[in-house]
């Protein structure tokens, strides 16, 4: 009678043991500098698959951040629609100063004006002088440094003192220096700049001063504005009232300014005027921008990790390729094919995750600090290298897995190759 015994197929341990085995054999027997090669593309690769998305994030989260700290602080409260400015001012300002998160509050008084130079220099009567029209806006000089750091930006002259009566700050963008554009939509100042006197028309009064400084700040609603002593603004307005047009409210560290506007909002501020966050307050233009420069982040991203997955497929497939007759030998003496094929898989995990380990590090350790030390100089922004660590890791995710696939499919290919081919080489 003639026995047959069932044999058990070797459980799943076994293949991966020897495919972890292979693996770490080909990683350590290989060539130090093949090796390091490959890791350094894998870093190089990875960075790149960040880098251009970080870099384009980065030029509209500086100026958000800019527009926050300079012009809107992290609370704004402006006029109403079809309000000239915030009525009960003085009772907005209490409330806003009763919060327990505020930290310091500024108030401006904002009205349409124009400045205009060189007037003394017409020999025509009929000739035009050089005038620039925009926003002048009325501020304690004190209180709003301590609010927005106005003094800071400060890039010629000096800033205004509280009983700077006869003084002024420009922005830079009223200048043609700075601002080298001459369009009917745009004029500036070509031939003016500190000490010089001006002229300001306001609500049909006009007031000569000096150019004490001028202001730079890569903030639209800051370099385009004229600043001056409030009393002297509401002279020129004839207000004599205590309205103002913005109030603008910084917060002490931590504290949320949703839940500070929400808490406006209950004590009654909104029926006298706008109230809103740092972040709804944005211009439109730069919240248009921060969207399609995430649409091209992504879109650059993708084409990275294109390149990483090539990468990685040809690295496993020549070294398939160049070792197919060993891989015959171990295939007819009967290794599994999967043990095989898993070696393969793992060889590219390795790469890619040194790669990206070293990749990171890079970034984290010396680009981003390098880029806050040293921001790009773009007009209307200082770029900085916007990257977070769940972002670096969600795209390393992605990189493993790509790499995962790329590795395994070309030891798929090769593999499935005849054995007796294999090991002949043919």
């Amino acid at each position: 009678m003639t026995i047959i015994k069932k044999v058990n197929k070797p459980p799943l341990i076994i293949p991966l043991r020897l495919g972890f085995f292979l693996a770490k054999r080909q990683i350590i027997r290989g060539n130090i500098w093949t090796t390091i090669l490959i890791i350094m593309v894998m870093s190089l690769t990875f960075i790149n698959l960040i880098f251009i998305g970080g870099i384009l994030t980065g030029i509209i989260e500086s100026s958000s951040v800019s527009n926050r700290q300079l012009y809107s602080g992290d609370v704004i409260i402006s006029a109403l629609s079809k309000k000239p400015y915030i009525e009960n001012s003085p009772a907005v300002i209490s409330m806003v100063k009763a919060l327990p998160w505020t930290e310091a509050v500024s108030y401006r008084f904002v009205s349409s004006g124009v400045i205009e130079a060189n007037y003394k220099n017409k020999t025509d009567l009929s000739e035009l002088s050089e005038e620039a029209g925009g926003l002048v806006a009325g501020i304690d000089p004190e209180v709003e440094d301590a609010v927005t750091g106005l003094a800071g930006k400060i890039i010629e002259g000096k800033y205004l003192d509280s009983d700077d009566t006869e003084f002024i700050l420009v922005g830079a963008d009223k200048f043609f220096k700075y601002t080298p554009i001459d369009t009917p939509s745009m004029q500036n100042l070509k031939n003016t700049g500190v000490g010089d006197k001006v002229r300001v028309s306001v609500a049909g009064r006009t007031k000569e001063f000096t150019i004490k400084g001028i202001v730079r700040s890569k903030v639209g609603e800051v370099d385009n504005r004229i600043f001056m002593i409030s009393s002297s603004l509401r002279d020129m307005a004839g207000r004599s009232d205590n309205s103002v047009n913005e109030i603008i409210l910084k917060l002490k560290d931590g504290a949320d300014p949703a839940v500070a506007q929400s808490a406006l909002l209950a004590a009654g501020a909104g029926k006298w005027g706008k109230v809103q966050t740092w972040e709804e307050s944005q211009p439109k233009f730069l919240k248009d921008i921060k969207g399609t420069f995430t649409i091209l982040g992504d879109i650059v991203g993708s084409i990275g990790l294109v390149v990483a997955s090539i990468t990685i497929f040809i690295v496993i497939f020549i070294n398939a390729i160049t070792r197919r007759k060993f891989i015959g030998i171990m295939k007819g003496i009967g290794i599994n094919s999967f043990a095989i094929e898993f070696s393969y898989v793992l060889q590219s995990l390795f790469y890619a995750g040194i790669g990206t380990a070293v990749g990171l590090s890079i970034l984290f350790f010396a680009l981003v600090p390098y880029f806050v030390s040293h921001p790009v100089n773009f007009p209307f922004s200082d770029g900085v290298l916007a990257v977070t660590w769940k972002g670096a890791l969600i795209r390393a995710a992605f990189l493993m897995t790509a790499s995962l696939i790329a590795g395994y499919i070309p030891a798929k290919l090769v593999i499935r190759q005849n054995t007796l081919d294999a090991i002949l080489g043919r």
